[in-house]
């Protein structure tokens, strides 16, 4: 009987000759099964030259953006900051070095740390400046952590208005501290037309007191805000796991909210600091005559008197505390981790 023809082979068409398996072609003709299909054919390695209508790569810089030094670029701020702050620092300290009525260098020096005025202000900067700090940090945290974790309506837009109020002006808190406790304010107000006498008890927003009452009610923002921003990222898992333990809210806050939230604090407190030393217009605007603080005793120097010598020395203690505060916190923040 006569063969048939394969179909497949016959559409496959003439045997080829190959070398051995792995090379390109077609396997011997007594490879065993399969092999065709563990031959991998070889490609080469080399990867080919570009030709002569290739696309250049990116130009390296040029030769003179790379031979301009990086202090030519900070040439601009440095200038811009010498003329605008450290020039008008320059001339003070050169007035305080040089009265006007000659004399030595150091004559208004010894004549305003003699004067009594001068270490009564410098006193009362002081003790307004901490005491307000102090009430500052204990009110911030505690209305910090009552926004923060106790939950209530509102909240949110509370957190919000505290981003507001960090924009008011000083004066403003405390003109609506005078229409409330001021003389003729809402308090002494309700309280005679109550009680029928003449006068109302609230006069002590003109002493110490009610500078001190101005600055807390202002200041405690400042450091409610990085309170706020420290308890957001505070792990609540924490919080569950002391409760489970069985401590309580307050062991809770000693233990795990009081250490997270100290960096914080510390940043809140010292810009609090620093900036009731310089604080001035809350001053001013109580009304308080009796309070004379630095700021205060600068523009008394300057402005009523026309002592710029005496003024502008005044104005350098004012500047060495507030930097000498200010570097003291950062060498601290560095030690602590902050």
């Amino acid at each position: 009987m006569a063969e048939v023809a394969d179909p497949r082979s016959a559409a496959a068409g003439p045997a080829r000759t190959a070398g051995p398996v792995g090379s390109t072609g077609a396997p011997p003709a007594d490879a065993p099964p399969g092999a065709a299909r563990r031959a991998v054919p070889r490609q080469s390695a080399r990867t080919p030259a570009p030709g002569p209508h290739a696309t250049p790569g990116p130009a390296p810089a040029t030769s003179a953006a790379r031979g301009v030094p990086r202090w030519v670029w900070s040439l601009p701020p440095v200038v811009v900051l010498a003329l605008v702050f450290l020039y008008p620092l320059a001339l003070v300290v050169r007035q305080s070095f040089t009265p006007e009525n000659g004399g030595g260098a150091f004559d208004a020096y010894s004549a305003v740390f003699a004067s009594t005025a001068f270490r009564e202000a410098l006193g009362t900067t002081v003790w307004l400046a901490v005491g307000a700090t102090v009430g500052c940090l204990v009110l911030g945290f505690v209305l910090a952590l009552v926004i923060a974790f106790v939950p209530f309506p509102g909240a949110r837009a509370v957190s919000r208005f505290i981003d507001v109020f960090l924009s008011f002006p000083s004066f403003l808190i405390t003109l609506a501290l005078l229409f409330i406790y001021g003389t003729v304010g809402m308090a002494n107000g309700i309280w005679t037309d109550v009680l029928g006498v003449a006068d109302g008890p609230f006069h002590f927003l003109a002493t110490p007191w009610g500078v001190l009452l101005a600055e807390i009610t202002y200041f405690t923002p400042f450091v409610m805000r990085p309170l706020l921003a420290a308890f957001s990222q505070l792990d609540t898992a924490q919080l569950e796991v002391a409760s489970s333990l069985g401590a309580g809210p307050a062991r809770i806050v000693r233990r795990v909210i009081l250490p997270e939230a100290l960096p914080a604090l510390a940043a809140g407190g010292s810009l609090v600091l620093v900036m009731c030393l310089n604080e001035f217009g809350i001053v001013l605007f109580t009304g308080a005559k009796d309070v004379t603080t630095l700021p205060m005793l600068v523009y008394g120097k300057a402005i009523l008197e026309s002592d710029y010598a005496a003024a502008c020395v005044v104005a350098v203690v004012n500047i060495a505390m507030s930097v000498g505060l200010f570097g003291l916190y950062r060498v601290v923040s560095k030690r602590a981790g902050a």
